[in-house]
Formats: C-alpha cells, structure tokens, sequence
C-alpha cells in the first residue's frame, strides 16, 4: 500500500509543509494520507486543511483519511512521520519550566538538553515504543521519520528498543548557512559546506567557495561587523510564522558586533573555533557558561531570553484562530514546496532520484571519535536503497568534547526510560552541563523528584 502516516497530525504547520510537500511531488500524488491524533479537533482542522490543497495543489488525487485508531493508522503504511508533544504545554512545558526555576535554574527552550529535555524524553520514550510495538504489527518495513524532540534522546531510544528503520529530521542542519551568512551580510550562491556532530549541536566543519575557505572571512565579519537582523530569511523560510514578524520591520537592521541576536554562537565561535547549528537561544542552555544565576549580567551581555519557549507558546495559543483562518477554513487554500526534508527523502527511496540531506542516525563508525552508542547529525544519502548516512572522521577535539557533555546524558536518560531505574535520572541531571554548573548535588536530587512528583502519570513509575 502507498501510505504515508503523520503522527500527531494536530501540529498543523508540520502536518502542511510536510504532507503538502507530498501532495505536490509527482510520485506521491496518488498516495494515502493517514492522520491520527489524539486531539480530535486539531485532528479534524488538519484534515480540513490538508483536504483543500489536495483539491487545489494536487486536483484531488491524494486520499486523505483521518484516524482515531492508531493501529488502523498504521496499517499498510511505508513511512511515518511523528510530530507529537506528550503533555503539551499545559502541564507539563509548565512543569518544565517552573520547578526549575523554585531551584534558581533558569531555561530558555527546555526541549532538547537540560532538565526540560529530560523530562520531556523521559514522558516521550514510553509513547513512541508503543508506537514501535504497533508498527511491528502492521507496518514493520515502514521507515519512521522523527520530528520530535528531543531528537538524540528519542533516536537513541528508538534504536536500542527497535529494529525498526528510522532518521531524525531537524531544521537546524538546513538553516545554519542562510542564518549565519544573513547576519554577516554574505551571498549564499555556491557554497559549500560540512555540518556534523550531534542535534542542536552540530558544528559548521567546513564552509568554502569555488575552493576559498570562507572561515578566515566569517570569523573577521563576526568580529567587526556589520551583524545584521534576519527577519527577512526568517519570513522566507517559515512564511506560516509570518503573524509572529507583522509588528516588526520588513528590511534588515544594522547591529553591532557587540550586541545582536546570535551573541551565544558568536561568542562559542571565538572560544571553540566553529560555528554551532543550533540558534543563541537553544545554545545558551547547553553550555555551563552563559546562565548564571551569581552572574546575572551575562543574561544581559549576550541577550538571552529566559522563559523564551512558554512565551512562543502562548504567543502560539493566541495566535491560532487567526491562523486558522487562513489554513483550516480556506476553500482556496494552495500549497508551494517547503523546505522540509521528508518529502525529498521519499522521493528518493521511491524513485532513485538522489537526495542529501542532514540527518539524525546511530553512529556506525561515522564520526570516530564519538561513541557507536549515540545519536549523530550528519550528512545523510537518500536512494532506492535507502539512508546510507556519510563518514565524517573525527571531529576538532574540542568539539567532541562538548558533544560528550551531551551525549553522556543522552545515554542515561535512554537508560532510565528502558530500565525504570530512577537513579539514571539522577546521574543525567548531575551531568547535565547547566544544572551541574549551578546546583549541588543535594539540591539536583531534590529537583528530580520534585520533576517526577509535579509530572504524575505522565511518567511511568521509577523505582
């Protein structure tokens, strides 16, 4: 059967760009669209949605088919991709956030790293091996196309449980070139570039034109300026946020090399000697060095917005009826090709048509010095054969070595959600980089189980 599943098909903006991205590629025209979630009203407006570009982008070709019944969702299916959030942001993005914060940590994303990311893997885990034993049930050839996060956790996860196929998509590997050269003023047109190390915390390796390393320029710009506002690359890239931009101006903004939007990556740039994926906002919580509680100016001096995913959130919540509008309960509602990767990867498996991308994969000798037991971005070939990810060889040490700080954690939160041993959960948070640079062990500990409590039956018992 040619079927192609979203799970948590009430994230409406994924379920558009990715299913839309479907509905418009030649060889996936005809297929079935499978929507399930667990919300039956975001599930009927995607539906509504999706259901009007297949009349207007596609002349109705596609079926489209919504499903309260995730087993008959997944019947049949050949891919799957999977955009849920266990809990929402009422509670548990709320608990995230608030019980850290009685303890003096301060978070400005929370669904990656740090505590947020591991309660948010630690809720996730459970949901997505149910659906693992599913798929093993009705669809074990299907390839799964992960969304969520935490990307590393969740892939880790994935592949200890599983044997089944599957790749991590994430929107930072794609962005790093356009946001950097954005800001620093530069052309785009014919680079060339190598990205590898973990999600949220890949590194730029290489970026050159026509055979220049672009690096010794990129560094000098970063240091002297101009450093301009990327409103526009980011309306470009994400039209549907487009609301979130309206009151803020159109063109470009002059800052100063010492005050600008992408302080955090600048600053690991000159400290480290490359160029993170991951935005200031994300970064500024996966390091020990930038949220400090006995050093509050930092907060100031390298413009760093606390409590930045609540706020999206909310924002988003208010937002969503005007949204609604214009792609639920628009009869004329058209589709144009995203820049998401599902579709093109698709595409590829099914037709043999190369397709390269960045991609979260285990690591099977593909970065030597990071462990095989871990997650990694890297580089990834889609063809009739499948995913063949690519060898990067060892990264700068002391990239790696802040990749370990992660990839450490990872390792025991994957730990903890297959075993139930809540003394994982401890030893996660006492490696986490932030919560280790500002608690004591005594005042970590305590946080855990204050998490664990406050999160309820959104997590399973830990013994």
């Amino acid at each position: 059967m040619n079927k192609i599943t979203f799970l948590g098909a009430g994230s409406t903006i994924f379920a558009r760009n990715v299913l839309g991205d479907c509905m418009v590629t030649d060889c996936l025209r005809d297929w079935e669209y499978a929507l399930y979630d667990i919300d039956p009203q975001r599930l009927e407006e995607s539906y509504m949605m999706l259901s009007n570009i297949n009349r207007n982008s596609n002349d109705g070709r596609a079926k489209i088919v919504k499903y309260t019944d995730r087993l008959e969702a997944l019947r049949g299916a050949k891919y799957l991709c999977n955009a849920i959030q266990v809990g929402g942001y009422e509670p548990c993005t709320v608990t995230d956030f608030e019980i850290p914060k009685k303890y003096g940590l301060r978070q400005t994303i929370g669904d990656t790293n740090g505590i947020g990311g591991i309660f948010r893997a630690l809720r996730t885990i459970p949901v997505m091996m149910d659906f693992a034993k599913d798929m093993e049930k009705v669809c074990p050839d299907a390839l799964f196309i992960n969304y969520t996060n935490p990307m590393s956790m969740l892939t880790l996860a994935w592949n200890r449980y599983t044997d089944l196929k599957a790749v991590g998509l994430c929107h930072s590997h794609q962005e790093c070139i356009p946001m950097l050269f954005g800001r620093l003023g530069l052309p785009t047109e014919g680079v060339n570039y190598k990205i590898a190390g973990i999600n949220h915390m890949a590194w730029l390796l290489e970026v050159s034109r026509d055979g220049e390393d672009l690096y010794p320029i990129i560094r000098k710009k970063a240091v002297e300026g101009p450093i301009y506002d990327v409103l526009a690359e980011l309306r470009k890239m994400h039209p549907e946020f487009s609301d979130m931009f309206s009151s803020l101006p159109d063109k470009k903004l002059e800052f100063s090399p010492d005050d600008h939007d992408d302080m955090v990556r600048f600053e690991l740039m000159k400290q480290f000697g490359y160029y993170v994926t991951e935005s200031s906002e994300h970064s500024s919580e996966y390091y020990p060095y930038f949220i400090k509680k006995h050093h509050p100016e930092l907060i100031e001096k390298f413009n760093i917005p606390l409590d930045e995913y609540p706020r999206r959130c909310v924002q988003q919540i208010k937002m969503w009826q005007k949204q609604a509008e214009k792609l639920v309960h628009n009869g004329n509602l058209t589709h144009t090709h995203s820049q998401e990767y599902a579709s093109g990867i698709i595409e590829a498996i099914e037709t043999g048509k190369p397709y390269s991308f960045g991609g979260n994969v285990m690591n099977t000798g593909l970065i030597d010095n990071l462990p095989a037991d871990c997650c990694v971005e890297v580089t990834c070939l889609a063809n009739e054969g499948g995913i063949q990810p690519c060898h990067i060889g060892s990264l700068p040490h002391q990239l790696a070595a802040l990749n370990m700080r992660q990839i450490s954690v990872h390792q025991l939160v994957v730990d903890a959600a297959l075993t139930g041993k809540k003394d994982y959960i401890y030893q996660a948070a006492l490696l986490d980089p932030h919560a280790s640079a500002e608690l004591t062990i005594d005042e970590i500990r305590s946080l855990v189980d204050d998490m664990i409590e406050a999160h309820g039956d959104w997590l399973p018992e830990y013994r």
